[in-house]
């Protein structure tokens, strides 16, 4: 059978497959288009079946926010390697993810892998792509901010770190947020506020320092002043508005907003495998 260039080019964009499998592929379906994509997918569904149990720890983070700043999104997708997610197919394809959940903003992963992409579920669409690139391909997790304020998004260069700020207020909430975002991204805080760090997480840091200057010797009495005092010094290294700001560390995060009439209300930071 004779398979003609464009044939062969017309099968390539349509699958995104490459143009000796594309014209393998016509070769077998006898110059039939459609049975060709069909044999080209199911080689895919095969590489993906036999992927299905390798990791898949490289890869990137992707965001996304509607044009009124109203709603973000932040989304971390997977590749076996790093070679891949420098890939501009994949880039291209965890964005296209990314700005799916931010237009149906599905509950779960299991609602987001049935979302329809481009005619196909997402799932078929991971199993399309790794079929394609030849290493798995998958979606770990997102998040979706709604809020009646703003949602700033940050992506650390490399897109292996990526942050979603809340933030409310009258100030100019766009830059403040990204600043906020940007320190998120940089020292890893464990809660936006001392409010927000889980209780057992304070009494665990607590127990810490009492142990701690138990063994050196302090008297009994004075233990939970000074395990307080240690728990007072976690806040302020490990609490978002209470770290000094990168930026001007004679104030806090928390000056800084108050200084500019914005509020944070939360954050939301992925970093890649974390």
């Amino acid at each position: 059978m004779n398979i003609s260039a464009s044939d062969v080019k017309r099968l390539r964009e349509s699958t995104g497959v490459g143009m000796m499998d594309c014209k393998a592929a016509l070769v077998e379906a006898e110059g039939d288009f459609e049975q060709a994509v069909e044999l080209l997918r199911k080689k895919g569904q095969k590489v993906a079946a036999k992927r299905a149990d390798r990791d898949a720890k490289e890869g990137l983070i992707a965001v996304a926010t509607t044009a009124d700043n109203t709603t973000g999104v932040i989304v971390e997708v997977n590749s076996e390697t790093d070679f891949v997610a420098r890939n501009e197919e994949f880039v291209t394809f965890a964005q296209s993810i990314a700005d799916r959940v931010l237009a149906a903003r599905p509950a779960d992963l299991d609602a987001l892998r049935a979302l329809d992409l481009d005619g196909r579920t997402v799932a078929d669409a991971l199993t399309d792509i790794t079929g394609k690139i030849g290493e798995k391909i998958d979606v770990r997790r997102f998040s979706v901010v709604e809020t009646d304020g703003e949602v700033v998004a940050y992506v650390h260069p490399g897109a292996k770190l990526g942050v979603l700020v809340e933030v409310i207020g009258e100030g100019d909430r766009q830059e403040s947020g990204r600043d906020v975002a940007m320190q998120a991204a940089a020292m890893n805080p464990v809660a936006a506020t001392r409010a927000d760090v889980p209780a057992e997480v304070s009494e665990k840091e607590l127990e810490i320092g009492r142990e701690l200057a138990r063994n050196e010797g302090k008297p009994e009495a004075m233990l939970d002043r000074i395990a307080q005092g240690k728990l007072e010094r976690y806040y302020k290294d490990n609490v978002l508005t209470e770290q000094p700001f990168v930026k001007d560390s004679s104030q806090t995060v928390s000056q800084m907003l108050q200084s500019r009439g914005v509020e944070l209300r939360r954050f939301i930071r992925f970093a890649l495998g974390d």
